[in-house]
């Protein structure tokens, strides 16, 4: 089974949301890196030197290659990153190899034989 890696950087008020939408999308968990920081075309603004930005989210959700782009438009159309700019971006990345996932693959194997 070949997975790919979804990295969601969203706004921390999304979090819940756009987990909730990748678990009814087929996503069968995620990591949640609290805290995270970055920043757009434009720089970030302040107030004496106080940042004044929404705290950021960083998720990461393994999961197997059929899957992936739906479940990364989905967590697009949650974290509105399309329709409200600076929202957040999520990308996708190939898994060379994947250990500890053991109890995931008998369910996605199931899922994705019906898919196919």
């Amino acid at each position: 089974m070949h997975f790919k890696l979804l990295l969601a950087f969203s706004d921390d008020t999304k979090t819940d949301a756009i987990l909730k939408a990748a678990r009814a999308a087929g996503a069968t968990g995620a990591t949640v890196i609290n805290n995270a920081r970055g920043e757009g075309l434009n720089e970030p603004k302040t107030f004496f030197g106080l940042a004044l930005d929404t705290q950021r989210d960083m998720l990461l959700f393994l999961v197997e290659e059929h899957m992936a782009r739906p479940i990364l438009e989905t967590i697009a159309e949650a974290g509105e990153f399309e329709s409200k700019p600076g929202s957040g971006i999520a990308i996708q990345i190939d898994v060379e190899d994947a250990v500890g996932v053991a109890a995931q693959v008998e369910k996605l194997q199931q899922i994705v034989e019906e898919e196919l």
